[in-house]
């Protein structure tokens, strides 16, 4: 039987851009092509417990308002785009890894390197060792396609505005991080890098709108902002970007992978932030 593929990603274009943004969901993919389920030691709904269920749509009308939207196709159980290229475990592979692979960084430690070795409640997605060969195919399939795009967005935005906002949307589970138990999460966690990745007047556009909406809102913890943030921001260079986390509890229900009623009310009010955006984008000192 021939293996299916997709392409590995969707960009949605606004009718004209006019904001000097990009939205970015790397971690919305929900297609998990037949081979890789087999050689999972879960089962599809377990599988899915990384995916960042319907963010895309969350955000979708960034489109209507005037930004274009990119969204990874692939799962990041199968591949996470927001890593460094090379983040990989050793004790996932048959074969030696390359010495330019990075075998000790934090993320790999846990678990979620960029193919990954756990999904987010810490349970391991392959039944046994995989090859580099295969990790390489992923990469080429997933992650330099990904790269390129949002690189060539961003030069765009940058050259047709003199300044580009990079919003990175993600989702994230409201009781355990990796395995662990966390508690007193906010409904909606920005991440700055603690400042370095982007710009306060502008995270805090999105905190006050926030909050006024009625959500919890809260700076970098337990999300400070992940690769894409730290990739691509560079502020000297009027390049800011911010990474919009939200709790899965406002919208779905994380067993079953279905949306709930909160779906119709948390996408009305991205919209209306989307829009605000649009209307009055906030002037930033270069």
């Amino acid at each position: 039987m021939t293996q299916l593929k997709i392409e590995p990603i969707e960009i949605h274009y606004p009718d004209k851009w006019t904001i000097p943004a990009v939205f970015s969901s790397p971690h919305s993919g929900s297609f998990y092509p037949s081979d890789f389920i087999l050689q999972s030691a879960l089962k599809p709904t377990a599988l899915r417990q990384s995916e960042d269920f319907m963010v895309d749509e969350l955000f979708m009308a960034a489109t209507e308002f005037g930004a274009p939207l990119l969204k990874a196709r692939y799962p990041r159980a199968f591949c996470d785009v927001n890593r460094d290229t090379y983040e990989l475990d050793q004790s996932m592979f048959q074969d030696t890894l390359p010495s330019y692979v990075k075998t000790d960084t934090p993320r790999v430690l846990a678990g979620i390197g960029t193919i990954p070795k756990v999904v987010t409640t810490g349970v391991p997605i392959h039944k046994g060792q995989i090859t580099f060969a295969e990790a390489r195919r992923r990469l080429d399939m997933c992650y330099f396609p990904y790269h390129e795009t949002l690189q060539s967005l961003l030069r765009q935005c940058l050259d047709k505005f003199g300044t580009a906002l990079l919003i990175d949307c993600h989702s994230m589970p409201d009781k355990t991080i990796h395995g662990a138990t966390v508690g007193g999460l906010s409904d909606i966690v920005l991440g700055t890098r603690y400042g370095r990745s982007c710009n306060e007047v502008l995270s805090d556009f999105f905190y006050e709108h926030l909050t006024n909406m009625g959500y919890s809102v809260s700076y970098n913890s337990p999300y400070a902002g992940g690769f894409i943030t730290q990739r691509y921001a560079n502020q000297s260079q009027n390049i800011h970007a911010l990474q919009i986390e939200i709790n899965r509890n406002l919208y779905m229900d994380q067993t079953s992978l279905t949306a709930t009623a909160g779906l119709y009310d948390l996408k009305a009010n991205m919209r209306k932030i989307i829009k605000q955006l649009h209307e009055n984008f906030p002037a930033i000192e270069n």
